[in-house]
């Protein structure tokens, strides 16, 4: 994985970053603030190098996965849950408000099925990279080996490389993958995992205490592993890995990367200790109120970009907060203040500066 650390360049670049202030700050004068749209846009003129920048053919990539976990019964809302392979099939039937949401903004929907236990009938719009029918019962033995890991990853890597366009939405699902996320972020960051896996006061009492049993039954197995990928390798998922090739990719591609949910984040602590500049390219999203979906985000220092106070599928958060990403891009892209055609980078980087190729 070290030659991702060379391939994802960081977005700082202070001549770009005045210039693209200035440029906000001018239409701002004319036709008013627009608060946090602003350092939104600029982010986004930092990641694509350019005074314009305009997205492209958006995709969102949901990754789903069964684990070896969720035998203990676990699983908090496992018994209200269809099987992860019942929810693959509602995803790409247009059954569930992401698929559609995902539709009328325009963002192609892949879904990739990376180790579901069950067959997942073929569709055109289903990706069939199984690593293995889920992975083991991280509490007896590691989640997957290092090689099904890194195959994982490798994979990740080839479907960020196929996609078109310049966004990619990333969010996991399955039975047991937040519990395996809160796992991997605990094991990496140091944070308890009961404020990470725990979903609040509502839980039974007898669930919350055999959760947090196999939870800690789990960390005193794998706890005293260091690199990213052995812990991603003992407690994690195989959507977690796939997640992880994939936004080493799209970052080295100067893409942004939109993080929906705990298995997204889990992925993205990994890939940032492979590469850590891979989290300049990443806003966050949410598409539940999980209090560890919170205390998740804290550890990147983000925000989610919309609050909805919504209780749905990964992904969802994506697909509502990309028109106001797109509308950010606008700003410095649509917004005409007399300048057009104008420079897609400040004149100081024009002559040995890297134009953007959608500038």
């Amino acid at each position: 994985m070290s030659a991702n650390r060379s391939l994802i360049s960081p977005t700082t670049n202070s001549l770009l970053e005045q210039a693209l202030r200035d440029k906000l700050k001018r239409r701002s004068e004319t036709t008013g603030k627009l608060g946090e749209l602003e350092p939104l846009a600029v982010r986004i003129g930092l990641i694509q190098n350019t005074l314009k920048p305009r997205f492209d053919q958006p995709q969102l990539a949901v990754f789903a996965s069964d684990h070896g976990l969720a035998v203990d019964g676990v699983c908090a809302s496992s018994a209200n849950q269809p099987s992860t392979a019942a929810l693959v099939q509602s995803l790409l039937t247009s059954q569930l408000p992401v698929s559609v949401f995902a539709r009328i903004q325009g963002m192609g929907l892949n879904v990739v099925d990376c180790g579901v236990a069950e067959s997942v009938l073929p569709h055109p719009r289903l990706m069939a990279r199984k690593i293995a029918h889920g992975t083991r019962n991280l509490r007896v033995a590691n989640a997957m080996s290092l090689e099904q890991a890194h195959a994982a990853i490798r994979a990740g890597m080839e479907i960020a490389d196929a996609l078109p366009g310049n966004v990619l939405a990333c969010a996991g699902v399955g039975i047991g993958a937040h519990e395996s996320a809160a796992l991997v972020m605990s094991g990496l960051s140091g944070d308890p995992v009961r404020e990470l896996v725990l979903p609040g006061p509502g839980m039974p009492s007898e669930a919350e205490s055999l959760l947090m049993m196999v939870m800690q039954t789990a960390q005193g197995r794998h706890g005293q592993l260091n690199d990213a990928v052995e812990v991603l390798a003992a407690v994690g998922g195989f959507e977690i890995a796939m997640m992880v090739g994939v936004m080493l990719v799209a970052a080295s591609k100067r893409h942004l990367i939109m993080i929906d949910g705990m298995p997204a984040c889990a992925a993205l602590m990994v890939a940032s200790r492979i590469a850590p500049t891979v989290t300049d390219y990443c806003v966050f999203c949410r598409s539940h109120s999980h209090p560890g979906l919170t205390q998740a985000l804290s550890l990147f220092q983000a925000m989610a970009l919309l609050e909805l106070g919504m209780e749905s599928t990964d992904g969802t958060g994506a697909t509502l907060a990309y028109p106001l990403v797109r509308s950010a891009a606008a700003l410095l892209t649509e917004v005409a203040e007399g300048e057009d055609p104008g420079p897609s980078l400040p004149a100081e980087m024009n002559g040995g500066g890297r134009s953007s190729r959608f500038g």
